[in-house]
């Protein structure tokens, strides 16, 4: 892995191995995109669809990480500022659509919710297993492994919820998890912002250097 021998050299993605473990994580968030979003849809569950939106956005998301690999740093720090840009806009959208759900709620399907819950979680597990050897890298491949640790989380946050909404017989635990999913995305933008604009600084200091 890059950076074993220098501990200031960050990994950049530049590998085999990373690139086929991406292609394959990329494929299991696709597919689970149209399983939620669905399910999501007949359940009524907010909390669902939130998690829909974001395998969505980890799918789109990968392919612009695998498409920059072995591009310039700076080219690198771009795509993550665009990654966390997309992940700001998709914690507002879900913050925003939860309000409004506040004011019209309805009692979402807790067993499809509990379900279709399990199924996510066991193939965010994956993929955060297949991605783990490469969590600290640059900005470009630590928000690839921020998205999948955040589904998880939210996988168990959903499943989680449908427990709330079987027990309470409301839809307020639904509207809780998707209030708590929204403040994840956009903690994580934050995340990868920051740590996209230090390398963009990075590169121009080292560009002026020379």
């Amino acid at each position: 892995m890059a950076g074993c021998c220098n501990h200031n050299a960050r990994f950049d993605g530049v590998s085999a191995d990373y690139k086929r473990r991406l292609w394959l994580v990329i494929a299991i968030n696709a597919a689970m995109f149209a399983v939620e979003m669905g399910a999501g849809q007949m359940s009524g569950s907010q909390a669902l669809k939130a998690d829909a939106l974001d395998f969505l956005g980890d799918a789109l998301t990968y392919g612009i990480s695998l498409a920059v690999i072995g591009a310039t740093l700076r080219t690198r720090a771009l795509a993550a500022l665009g990654k966390g840009v997309s992940l700001l806009l998709m914690g507002i959208w879900v913050f925003g659509s939860t309000v409004y759900q506040v004011f019209y709620v309805g009692v979402p399907q807790a067993e499809i919710m509990g379900v279709i819950g399990f199924m996510a979680l066991a193939a965010n597990l994956i993929s955060v297993m297949l991605l783990a050897r490469y969590k600290d890298g640059d900005a470009n491949v630590r928000s690839v492994w921020l998205c999948s640790r955040n589904d998880a989380i939210g996988n168990v946050a959903v499943m989680i919820a449908a427990l709330g909404v079987w027990g309470t017989a409301t839809g307020w635990p639904d509207l809780v998890v998707a209030g708590i999913m929204a403040g994840l995305f956009l903690n994580s933008a934050f995340q990868i912002l920051t740590q996209a604009v230090r390398e963009w600084r990075e590169e121009e200091a080292h560009a002026h250097a020379h």
